[in-house]
């Protein structure tokens, strides 16, 4: 299984908990070497295999070396989750090209899928697989005030899995979004706040609070293993109900 941005938050716990269940992890990271490198520790520590590999999946050069460095240690990838993603909150009035270019960028799933699709296509050899694509619940409502590119774009990555999963069902490939609602995750360190979106979640999810990284990991686990295998073409979410 390939994690991309594995390093912390959803990503880490989808990575631990894959390679608790037996699958070899790789354990992607763009900048976080240190973190990425602790999730594969881990790993190990429970007797699973895993490395960390550096990659900004925005690049196609650094997704082809990702791809082919998983190859050469553990051989072709057959559960892929494209969850890197990057947050940029502004007014769209106040938005900046390069800050929306950051965000609204989509190429790293899509570039990613298509090194997966060459791996797992019983159509080209392989032997099938599973793509998730971490979305968010945002994609449904349009996400929080000043944060309507994140949101767009997850709307984008959710058509991508959905026209995705036609395309490549034949071939033995399951395609599938899992859309997070309020997680406790780093990203909101660059927000409002860990803590402001706790009380958030207190008053703004049904359930009373907010999510945590496991609970999502869970199903990303969950929807690549054989118990899911009439599943392909859908947005689960994760929201307390939100």
């Amino acid at each position: 299984m390939i994690v991309t941005g594995a390093s912390r938050g959803i990503g880490a716990a989808a990575a631990k908990l894959a390679g608790g269940r037996g699958y070899k992890v790789c354990v992607n990271y763009n900048q976080a070497r240190e973190r990425a490198e602790k999730v594969v520790r881990a790993i190990e520590a429970e007797g699973g295999k895993a490395i960390a590999v550096q990659g900004d999946v925005g690049w196609e050069d650094d997704v082809v070396r990702l791809f082919k460095t998983v190859d050469d240690r553990f051989g072709p990838v057959t559960a892929l989750v494209n969850n890197a993603a990057v947050d940029h909150e502004t007014k769209i009035a106040d938005l900046d090209v390069k800050g929306l270019e950051r965000v609204f960028n989509v190429t790293g799933p899509f570039l990613c899928a298509r090194e997966g699709i060459r791996r797992m296509s019983t159509r080209l050899g392989g032997s099938g697989g599973v793509i998730v694509n971490v979305s968010s619940l945002s994609a449904r409502y349009g996400g929080l005030p000043g944060d309507v590119i994140y949101a767009s774009s997850k709307g984008a990555l959710d058509t991508f899995t959905l026209g995705l999963a036609r395309e490549v069902a034949k071939e033995g490939i399951r395609v599938v979004s899992v859309r997070p609602g309020l997680t406790l995750t780093d990203i909101w360190d660059r927000g409002i706040g860990k803590e402001a979106a706790i009380e958030l979640g207190k008053t703004g999810v049904p359930m009373g609070r907010i999510g945590q990284p496991e609970e999502v990991a869970a199903l990303v686990v969950w929807l690549c293993s054989a118990e899911a295998s009439y599943v392909t073409g859908a947005l689960y979410e994760v929201g307390g109900g939100r």
